[in-house]
């Protein structure tokens, strides 16, 4: 299980208290420090079942920046995985691949029905 997160990030560290807490075992991978690349981007949403723009981290600054609200519409899915490949701050964290199965975000509901 790969524990995609940023240290800083309170969510993710939400999401690795309640790990711990379950004794579930992960390997974690700094998002900033090893930025997903597109094919790796790619395979998790196809393996989240999600459309693309859950990936982007809306709520982030750099996000806000790009102006991205208005500009994703008019983007194609390979440009959008290009951009988000770019930096690890445009994605929505944490993220947990379980192999075939990928969670975008922490909801404790859903990690639980996922993990226990």
């Amino acid at each position: 299980m790969l524990f995609i997160c940023y240290p800083k990030c309170s969510t993710c560290q939400k999401a690795r208290k309640w790990l711990e807490a379950h004794e579930i075992a992960f390997e974690e991978r700094h998002i900033v420090e090893q930025n997903p690349n597109a094919d790796e981007l790619k395979t998790w949403q196809a393996a989240s079942g999600l459309p693309l723009r859950r990936f982007f981290n809306t709520s982030g600054m750099k996000y806000r920046e790009l102006n991205l609200k208005d500009k994703l519409p008019d983007m194609t899915e390979d440009e959008q995985l290009a951009l988000l490949a770019t930096d690890g701050m445009l994605v929505k964290r944490p993220l947990l691949i379980l192999g075939d199965r990928v969670l975008v975000g922490f909801k404790e509901a859903e990690w639980a029905q996922a993990l226990l």
